[in-house]
């Protein structure tokens, strides 16, 4: 994408975390990237093609929470992944709340507009394999399951803390690292230690 796409779907993100779905004009971008009327229909003609410049903006954003050299090797161990997601957990709770609820309000939306839905699960494919295969490294025996359990707490515990009912109590690192470390041991029965 280009620096004014990128732009573009940085203001969408923005609208979506400030004004929800009904914010979210093509206008209303304009203003927020403080671009020429007209500039985001240039971009992404409909809506349906700015909903998929701000998911894809999305999991661009939300891949940099944590770099590749910061997600451990298949093989590492399962403490250093307890590590990295604790690390991951931990910035998107402090740094990237934005984030997440325009992800929420993504998600929302996609379950109203079949061809959104289609194009947000095809994006989230790139977070899900890796993750299965990290849990097979790790030593489980259904990967696919485990990541499915693995995300739902981490999707949990992130709804909780950015817009529910535990949003003024974030957990600190070592509280995430603690509870991913239970949920893992639970899972792949043996303490992370154990596993490295």
């Amino acid at each position: 994408m280009t620096a004014r796409a990128d732009l573009i779907a940085d203001a969408a993100l923005t609208l979506l975390a400030e004004r929800g779905m009904r914010g979210l004009t093509h206008r209303a971008v304009d203003e927020t990237a403080g671009l020429p009327q007209g500039s985001t229909s240039n971009t992404a003609r409909t809506r349906q093609a700015l909903l998929e410049t701000a998911v894809r903006r999305l999991a661009d954003r939300e891949a940099q929470v944590l770099s590749v050299e910061e997600m451990p090797a298949p093989g590492a161990g399962l403490d250093a992944l307890v590590d990295a997601l604790s690390v991951a957990l931990h910035r998107y709770l402090t740094g990237h709340r934005e984030l997440l609820v325009a992800r929420y309000e993504l998600a929302l939306e996609a379950t109203r507009r079949p061809e959104l839905r289609a194009f947000y699960d095809e994006t989230g494919r790139r977070f899900r394999e890796p993750l299965a295969a990290l849990m097979r490294a790790a030593g489980s025996a259904r990967p696919e399951r485990h990541a499915l359990s693995l995300v739902a707490w981490c999707e949990g515990l992130m709804f909780s803390c950015a817009v529910g009912s535990f949003h003024s109590a974030v957990p600190g690192r070592e509280e995430l690292r603690t509870g991913l470390g239970e949920l893992l041991t639970g899972m792949l029965g043996a303490r992370p230690e154990d596993r490295g």
